[in-house]
């Protein structure tokens, strides 16, 4: 039996709209952020599932808190839902931390799955995690359907992952706020249904991931 995931996108944050970028650090949902939030949460009030699951980081929480008050679930926090941790850069935007740490910069960006941003972490290490999170969660609730809210960063890479893509390979496809995701777990291998999902948003989503 297959459980399927509707993954999401937390809402546009302010360090979205200023293109900086945020990894374990946060930055408040902006108004936009808050309305896409709320649409989400619409959509969702006329879906069955089981749980809903989250990201530890605010920005995640505050999406699946206005979920929750439409749909009824409580929030189950996992901090293997987070975006890529990204050390130094964090709070940068591109062009400060082009001009302030351009090696790790340049690593971030050139780097291969294994590179490791200081003091943060590699896409491996946070795909680990993730795929990990989703195992366990699929084999907890097998032959649901679940909500999860997570990051852009990784939903990228789950993407990759349930298309056999190496997540070293620069980024060819939008991971856009607040969209919905769907992917089926089943036999121990990710299966991608729907990618990007927005018909619940009025407007153009923003991908800056």
């Amino acid at each position: 039996m297959k459980t399927e995931f509707i993954l999401i996108r937390h809402g546009e944050t302010e360090w979205n709209s200023q293109n900086r970028l945020q990894g374990h650090r946060d930055s408040a949902l902006s108004r936009e952020g808050l309305r896409q939030a709320d649409a989400l949460a619409a959509r969702l009030a006329s879906v069955s599932f089981s749980a809903l699951y989250s990201s530890d980081l605010g920005r995640a929480l505050e999406t699946a808190r206005r979920i929750a008050a439409r749909t009824g679930h409580s929030v189950v926090p996992d901090t293997r839902l987070r975006e890529r941790g990204l050390g130094i850069l964090e709070g940068l935007t591109r062009e400060e931390a082009t001009q302030r740490h351009p090696e790790a910069f340049a690593g971030y960006v050139e780097g291969g799955p294994d590179y490791v941003v200081p003091e943060g972490e590699s896409t491996s290490q946070r795909l680990r995690h993730a795929v990990e999170c989703l195992e366990e969660l699929g084999a907890r609730h097998r032959g649901e359907r679940l909500v999860a809210v997570t990051h852009g960063g990784v939903l990228g890479l789950l993407f990759r992952h349930s298309l056999g893509v190496p997540h070293g390979m620069r980024r060819a496809f939008s991971v856009l706020n607040a969209g919905w995701n769907q992917f089926d777990y089943h036999d121990g291998g990710f299966r991608l249904v729907t990618w990007g999902d927005i018909t619940h948003l009025k407007d153009v989503s923003r991908d800056d991931t």
